[in-house]
């Protein structure tokens, strides 16, 4: 019996779905790499501030190293030698920067700041974007399908945010923009708690839109590959195989939709608290 048979059944041998589902899309201490289980290292938790912290190894985190590396050793490369006119994937990737940085980073923080912030906001949508379209790959798995990793994406642009106000406006005048001007008093008490809040909802935001997105189509995916299993019939393998698919190719967009959607907000929260008054 293989392993995804051996999951998707309980011990009473009766197909179980949905242990099936979550034993392929939650993170995992070892890595599957064709048949071969490769255990990763694992360390003794410790605790800081009363909170448990765990630093051992996951395939997750072998995920974000792999797609790390790939973009280190591919922009060095390509861009070692400098040519006037890039060619082939350096042309792809030379236009993706500046697509960065002529649609999304300067129209929400202005040419000067925004050439400032081309390389983040790049470094951040083509990670993410990498990370995406790893998941697709059998042998990989999807980083950004984790709430750890999106989260730590997320507290990226939330200190970014905040040290860019204060850079930009000064400690005390960025503070001082969360307040309208010619508010009355009595409704500073009320906006100043909603402003605060705000700051910390838009990371969550983040956070929970990238892992949800990604998460969703593969457990699609996962779904109707186990109806055979559950079913246990053959018969319905076409179907399930077919419309498995079409999740898969409609992934792809989503991807680079998820990887588009995370960078336009990240820029447009950090050129709201650099220019306040726009």
């Amino acid at each position: 019996m293989t392993d995804t048979t051996a999951v998707a059944q309980s011990p009473e041998h009766e197909p179980d779905l949905g242990r099936y589902i979550i034993h392929h899309i939650q993170d995992s201490h070892e890595w599957n790499l064709l048949g071969y289980h490769i255990h990763l290292p694992r360390f003794e938790p410790f605790h800081l501030f009363g909170v448990e912290i765990d630093l051992s190894i996951t395939q997750h985190v072998v995920m974000m190293w792999f797609a790390s590396f790939f973009l280190i050793v591919t922009f060095w490369l390509l861009f070692r030698k400098k040519s006037l006119v890039p060619r082939g994937f350096a042309a792809i990737l030379e236009s993706v920067v500046l697509f960065v940085r002529d649609e999304i980073s300067i129209p929400n923080m202005g040419p000067k700041d925004g050439r400032r912030m081309t390389p983040l906001l790049s470094t951040m949508f083509l990670f993410i974007l990498t990370c995406n379209l790893m998941g697709l790959i059998p042998l990989f798995a999807t980083a950004t399908g984790n709430i750890s990793v999106t989260a730590s994406l997320a507290i990226v642009t939330f200190f970014t945010t905040q040290i860019m106000g204060m850079v930009k406006n000064g400690p005390i005048g960025y503070w001082k923009s969360m307040v309208p001007h010619g508010i009355p008093l009595p409704l500073v008490f009320v906006v100043v708690p909603i402003e605060i809040f705000g700051l910390f909802t838009k990371p969550f935001a983040l956070a929970m839109r990238l892992f949800a997105n990604m998460i969703a189509g593969h457990t699609v995916i996962y779904a109707l590959i186990g109806l055979i299993i559950a079913i246990g019939s053959f018969f319905v393998s076409p179907f399930a195989i077919g419309f498995a698919i079409f999740i898969n190719l409609l992934e792809i967009l989503v991807a680079f939709i998820q990887a588009y959607i995370f960078t336009m907000l990240s820029s447009l929260f950090i050129g709201m608290a650099m220019h306040p008054e726009h």
